[in-house]
């Protein structure tokens, strides 16, 4: 019988070559993660001095009781609070994942609670200060994209030496742009996966411009999202725990899903908020 050359590929421990004592080389992630840590809780002196503060908590816990069924906006103005009651309301709140800061001349900033979804909306010019519950304040919505570029324009003339593939990706996010409607499902580049170069991402910078909303989110490592000078298209950056750029989108979306409260977190929140104020009884 004719022997069969087969070849032999040598697998399992002591087969691959190199020394053992090289490491493998990973990307550095965050090493933190923010979670929710109940507020400290008030005495009852505090609570005494405070009864308005209380009843916006209530207010609070009966909207997200009623949020599957009640799709409006829920805002509780919170700008007629003295002292005493703000305090004790700040107390509770406290500081969230996520910041916002509309700039320009309507200057709007935003902070999320310690309970996901429950902001407080503060508007310097005409001083209001309130409590808005829902997946994203209705601020960044109507007032975000002011000034922005209702469509994009692709530049007709060739770009800068270097740009391989900005001018590409400019006609898609021109075309997704173009045929977006506000609930539809985003569209998603991941510049993280594709070759560019440094000339690539300033001609995309230059070209999509500066919008007025900027989002920094701080659940995993820190997320900074930022509206471009065309409508609907984000710019989504993640660093990592030394600020290193580790994921690198752009989006084409009402809000990008990082900056938004979901429908699980606003059922948590309303179960974490019902311990809190069994607790202040």
């Amino acid at each position: 019988m004719k022997p069969l050359n087969i070849p032999i590929v040598a697998l399992g421990p002591g087969s691959q070559t190199g020394s053992d004592d090289e490491e493998l080389i990973y990307p550095d992630l965050p090493k933190e993660m923010n979670t929710y840590l109940p507020p400290p809780l008030p005495e009852p002196e505090e609570l005494a001095r405070a009864p308005q503060a209380l009843e916006t908590l209530q207010r609070i816990f009966e909207h997200l009781e009623n949020s599957r069924t009640d799709t409006t906006a829920r805002f509780i103005d919170v700008s007629g609070l003295d002292g005493p009651q703000r305090e004790l309301l700040n107390q509770v709140l406290g500081e969230g994942e996520v910041s916002i800061r509309l700039h320009g001349e309507d200057e709007w900033l935003i902070q999320e609670s310690v309970f996901a979804g429950v902001w407080r909306v503060s508007h310097p010019a005409s001083k209001l200060d309130r409590i808005e519950i829902g997946s994203i304040p209705t601020a960044v919505l109507e007032h975000g994209l002011v000034g922005a570029a209702p469509a994009l324009a692709v530049p007709d003339q060739a770009p800068p030496d270097g740009v391989i593939n900005a001018r590409m990706l400019l006609v898609e996010l021109a075309g997704k742009q173009a045929t977006y409607r506000s609930g539809a499902q985003p569209h998603v580049i991941n510049l993280s996966l594709l070759p560019h170069t440094a000339e690539d991402l300033g001609y995309l910078e230059t070209t999509l411009g500066q919008g007025h909303t900027v989002i920094l989110s701080r659940g995993y490592g820190n997320c900074r999202i930022t509206a471009t000078g065309v409508a609907h298209i984000w710019w989504v950056q993640y660093f990592n725990s030394v600020d290193a750029l580790i994921l690198n989108t752009l989006e084409v979306v009402d809000v990008p899903s990082a900056a938004l409260a979901a429908r699980e977190d606003l059922e948590d929140t309303a179960v974490r908020l019902r311990e809190v104020l069994e607790a202040m009884q």
